[in-house]
């Protein structure tokens, strides 16, 4: 995830409702930095470390959805297909 779909991420726990409209915006950040990235960008985006900032801002946003199941399915099922997708097109999966 990028930082600033981290941020959002983030803020969304505040605005939680059964259809979690921040957490939509933060699905379709994340889905679009993978679908406008080619391949080798993807590779070297994950091949590079996080830095601190991005580290601390990625355990905060697994510890809300760890803390929120509703939103953490919401979220996945939001992201899980688009990424999986560009990942086997990539040859990063089977």
């Amino acid at each position: 995830m990028g930082a600033a779909a981290l941020v959002l991420f983030a803020d969304a726990a505040s605005a939680q409702s059964e259809s979690f409209p921040m957490m939509d915006k933060v699905a379709e950040r994340v889905v679009a930095q993978y679908q406008n990235s080619s391949c080798q960008q993807i590779m070297a985006k994950k091949m590079t470390p996080p830095s601190p900032q991005q580290m601390q801002m990625e355990q905060k946003a697994v510890q809300l959805l760890r803390t929120d199941p509703a939103m953490r399915q919401h979220f996945i099922n939001r992201v899980s297909a688009p990424i999986a997708n560009k990942m086997f097109e990539c040859g990063m999966i089977p």
